[in-house]
């Protein structure tokens, strides 16, 4: 049975919160993640902008175990697909192309509308926000992203996290109102 298959932007790979919770729903086959090469590249670039201090070493560490893990998410061949793209930003074209390649149902990116619709459905493609994704991620299995967020906190050294503590860092990196919804079910 097909999965249901999203590209991640770069955007949305780049805070290591957001980022994570993402890739361990994925792990739990809720989704299929897909990206490129370039996309990584993109990712590495900005997680070295902004964290200058973190060791080049330590982010294609972080790129390569995303590649292990998801064997199959590196979407391949779709530069031949990029110069049919027409969009607002020709910079994001690569995105469509790699998410046509990938048979992507969506581009989950924080930069929606550098995607219009109207570009988008000719490719029965989807944008949506990071923050709608993981609501839709919860409402399809609130138990099971629960556990995900539990798993995240526990997992989280340097510092150590609470599920709240978790939930604060993804609302401050761009998913409120999914981490609003995930803080009502664990005080409740």
């Amino acid at each position: 049975m097909a999965r249901y298959t999203v590209i991640l932007d770069a955007c949305v790979l780049v805070p290591v919160s957001v980022a994570d919770t993402l890739l361990r729903i994925a792990e739990r086959e809720l989704y299929r993640p897909t990206w490129s090469q370039r996309i990584l590249d993109e990712t590495y670039d900005a997680i070295a902008d902004i964290h200058p201090e973190i060791p080049s070493d330590r982010i294609v560490g972080r790129l390569d175990a995303m590649n292990f893990a998801f064997e199959d998410a590196l979407v391949t061949d779709w530069e031949s697909l990029e110069l049919q793209i027409d969009l607002p930003d020709v910079d994001d074209c690569h995105v469509v192309a790699a998410a046509i390649r990938g048979r992507a149902d969506a581009i989950v990116t924080a930069n929606t509308r550098d995607f219009p619709t109207e570009v988008l459905e000719q490719f029965h493609i989807d944008v949506v926000s990071p923050d709608v994704f993981l609501m839709n991620q919860f409402d399809l299995a609130p138990g099971l992203v629960l556990e995900v967020i539990h798993e995240q906190a526990a997992h989280a050294r340097n510092p150590t996290l609470t599920p709240i503590d978790l939930v604060a860092r993804l609302a401050r990196a761009g998913v409120p109102n999914f981490a609003d919804e995930v803080r009502r079910h664990l005080i409740s």
